[in-house]
């Protein structure tokens, strides 16, 4: 089999994964899932018409005339009903949220009015017809979709499930990953230090990538670069939904942790893509809907996989709708020289110019072991796999990794 080119891996992977069931969860646990059925008004919100200011309510038929003086009829409180109807030359005095009362069209805040007298009220600037009111269902319409399936539940939407006392919400379910690093070589976090071995970083970086995302992932340890171990190990991960095993997928000698996975029942679609860093990676699904990826051994490439084909899987598995992160556009700020022939993620940090433009730039050295170019990215600039060189002020795409940071700045 020849590399696939990234998207075509994407395609591959997303062609086989779907949402992995819906559970009810309490409200105040549903924040960041994805609905999975729409939720249905309970009632208009608001339940009639009221007022959206501190003021008066009049007719305005009574304003034509420009400033007058008014009758107050009425004292009209959120939560209150009004007791009376605003007849021509009256007026109600009504707070904010509280009910516009019969005869009434229109409120004028309380800063356009003077009481020159108990009971009276002195309009003194008159604001359009209808003013300062929320007409009944402006929010909410009984039977209407109060929130629709596939939304992400933020806080607003939390709020507004809790306006149609949803105590508890219908979401898809989260996978159940497990994660498990392979090899002679690495040394786990417990262990003592030794200087021959290479400090497990992997499956600390995929467990905080799976967090990042609202999944709690099991840690499996390490499998040695033996046959029998690795398949023990494997056949454990296989028992979630998702397996993620780094190391051992390349075509060395030591290399196992394909030919394992296909005795264990895995039907493997493929194992190299055309990018950098990362290219052996493997992917398969088992008979029972397992999905499963091979991982490179260096850091820095199995998390930029990671970023690239497991987290669009994982958030398609829980119902949501965007799968890829956010792109911007934004001007080198030096000359960048790459390798035609494969999708190069360059791992870079982002900053506004002076006219507001985003600015890239390589955080340095970009060797796959490099795990510092990780630790100070922002983004990753995307070289596509025909270029062989960019200049400076040349404008490339970026895929945001902190968005909550740039999303306001980005308009996105």
């Amino acid at each position: 089999m020849g590399y696939l080119s990234v998207a075509e891996a994407q395609a591959c992977i997303l062609e086989y994964v779907r949402p992995v069931g819906r559970e009810r969860v309490p409200l105040h646990e549903s924040l960041g899932r994805v609905l999975a059925e729409d939720v249905i008004s309970n009632r208009n919100h608001p339940p009639f018409d009221v007022s959206a200011m501190d003021g008066y309510a009049v007719r305005h038929d009574d304003l034509r005339d420009g400033p007058c003086e008014l009758d107050v009829v009425d004292d009209i409180r959120a939560g209150h009903m009004p007791r009376a109807k605003v007849l021509p030359g009256k007026a109600a005095r009504i707070m904010t949220g509280a009910p516009v009362p019969a005869g009434a069209d229109t409120v004028v805040r309380v800063e356009d009015t003077e009481e020159p007298a108990e009971h009276r009220v002195r309009i003194l600037k008159a604001p359009k017809p209808g003013a300062n009111i929320r007409p009944q269902g402006e929010n909410l319409m009984r039977g209407s979709a109060a929130v629709q399936v596939g939304a992400t539940i933020t806080p607003g939407v939390l709020a507004l499930l809790a306006m149609v006392k949803c105590r508890e919400a219908t979401v898809f379910g989260r996978p159940e990953v497990a994660i498990l690093a392979t090899g002679d070589e690495l040394e786990a976090l417990d262990e003592p230090l030794d200087e021959t071995k290479v400090p497990d970083a992997n499956s600390h970086a995929l467990y905080a990538q799976c967090k990042a995302l609202g999944i709690e992932a099991r840690l499996l340890g390490i499998a040695r670069d033996n046959p029998i171990e690795l398949k023990a190990k494997l056949a454990e991960g296989l028992n979630s939904d998702v397996l993620l095993a780094s190391g051992g997928v390349s075509v060395g000698h030591h290399d196992f942790v394909r030919p394992v996975l296909e005795s264990l029942g895995i039907t493997m679609h493929f194992w190299r893509v055309a990018m950098r860093p990362g290219h052996p990676l493997a992917f398969g699904t088992g008979q029972e809907r397992q999905c499963v990826f091979g991982l490179p051994g260096n850091p820095v490439s199995s998390m930029v996989c990671f970023e690239q084909f497991v987290a669009p899987a994982l958030r398609r598995m829980m119902g949501h709708r965007r799968l890829f992160r956010q792109t911007v556009e934004a001007r080198l700020a030096h000359p960048l020289r790459d390798r035609a022939g494969r999708m190069h993620f360059v791992r870079a940090r982002i900053h506004r110019n002076a006219s507001g433009g985003f600015v890239a730039e390589s955080t340095g050295a970009q060797g796959s072991g490099v795990l510092r170019s990780m630790a100070e990215a922002d983004g990753f600039i995307v070289v596509p796999e025909e270029v062989e060189a960019l200049p400076e002020g040349a404008t490339v795409t970026v895929q945001l990794l902190d968005e909550m940071a740039w999303a306001k700045e980005a308009g996105i």
